[in-house]
């Protein structure tokens, strides 16, 4: 078992191409080729942290905050960074980041949040754009089937719970092959015309190079013919933030205790409560004062996400209840989730969950 092996589950997980452009996911620490002795996972990585994954001998911390986010021009213990970094290194111990690709994917961070507090009908609040592209491609009628299973197989044809969707119309294809070529039908030198199918499928831009090589190693020509199109569609499952609901409307009384509960919540800043009830509720773990106009625009009756400034609480308008829970007690079940991801895929190897209390936000009631 390598690192590389445990990364490249968490990569199909949220792929690193999801994350925002100021993040600092995947690899900051180690080399991929190492082989990995264990896995400790958390939300943050502190020193504590790093102890911990010594003592239980486990050499890959997968977190879901970056311990690098912001560029180091030196490396010292003077800071939390620098010390935390001097130690993961002296004690040959990796580091991955999870970070925002893990936020823009529905069953992440947002879908975790979603299901501690029973919501149904769960949908991306804020789509997120140039995530979905289209594949044309020409294939002889006798290798239509193999072509389009290999596309399929490799992910291409998916569209929210649907798969293997796709388009073909049949029509004449024709080239003529050059020297040095070695076609898999006509002859050098000659015009051929062939009755082909013409594919069309959408998919996940981020499962571009597999689907391409896999069209590839199915297609019987030397040359294999295709197109790659950008969408303005957004992707389903992809994006900022998330919306669902409760079956039965609630109170605002009875779902701010509920949301207090589940979330082992001392406190919460919330706006002045001016709705009867409360239903459609929106969610964004960590900062996500930035959505919450997507929340208003989307009907939510409550949104929950953290480190809302003071007048970003008047953007809510009169119109649904913010709640700010906290950064890390919005996003504390990331690590149970990182966890049932990887037990899952490697039931037989030593994936931990760290016992560290990393919150630095404490209260005094």
């Amino acid at each position: 078992m390598t690192i590389g092996s445990i990364i490249n589950v968490l990569e199909t997980v949220a792929p690193p191409s999801l994350q925002e452009p100021y993040d600092n996911a995947g690899l900051l620490i180690g080399t991929a080729a190492d082989t990995c002795t264990g896995v400790l996972v958390t939300l943050d990585v502190t020193e504590a942290v790093v102890d911990e994954a010594v003592a239980k001998g486990a050499n890959l911390i997968v977190a879901h905050h970056p311990l690098i986010f912001n560029g180091l021009k030196r490396i010292s213990p003077d800071n939390h960074v620098g010390a935390t970094v001097i130690r993961a290194i002296r004690n040959g111990i990796a580091v991955y980041a999870i970070h925002t690709n893990l936020d823009n994917v529905l069953d992440g961070v947002n879908g975790m949040m979603a299901e501690k507090l029973g919501l149904t009908k769960l949908r991306v609040l804020a789509p997120k754009p140039g995530t979905l592209r289209k594949l044309y491609t020409f294939v002889p009628h006798a290798q239509l089937d193999q072509v389009r299973e290999a596309i399929f197989g490799a992910g291409g044809g998916q569209i929210g719970n649907y798969q293997e969707i796709g388009f073909s119309v049949q029509g004449l294809g024709f080239f003529k092959a050059g020297s040095g070529a070695d076609p898999f039908l006509g002859r050098v030198g000659e015009r051929h015309y062939e009755e082909e199918t013409k594919i069309e499928v959408i998919y996940p831009a981020h499962l571009e190079a597999g689907i391409v090589a896999a069209l590839k190693a199915a297609h019987p020509y030397e040359e294999v013919a295709y197109d790659l199109v950008d969408l303005r569609n957004p992707g389903e499952g992809i994006g900022s933030g998330a919306i669902g609901e409760w079956e039965l409307p609630k109170s605002p009384e009875e779902a701010l205790n509920l949301v207090k509960e589940r979330f082992g919540l001392k406190v919460i800043r919330h706006t002045p409560v001016t709705r009867e009830t409360v239903q459609r509720v929106a969610l964004c773990g960590g900062a996500g004062s930035f959505l919450i106009s997507n929340a208003l625009r989307a009907d939510a009756d409550l949104y929950i996400t953290a480190d809302v400034k003071y007048h970003e609480f008047f953007g809510a308008e009169g119109r649904m209840i913010l709640a700010d829970i906290g950064h890390f007690e919005s996003e504390q079940f990331t690590s149970d989730l990182l966890f049932d991801r990887l037990r899952e895929k490697f039931p037989n190897f030593a994936v931990l969950k760290s016992m560290v209390e990393t919150n630095p936000i404490k209260y005094f009631i």
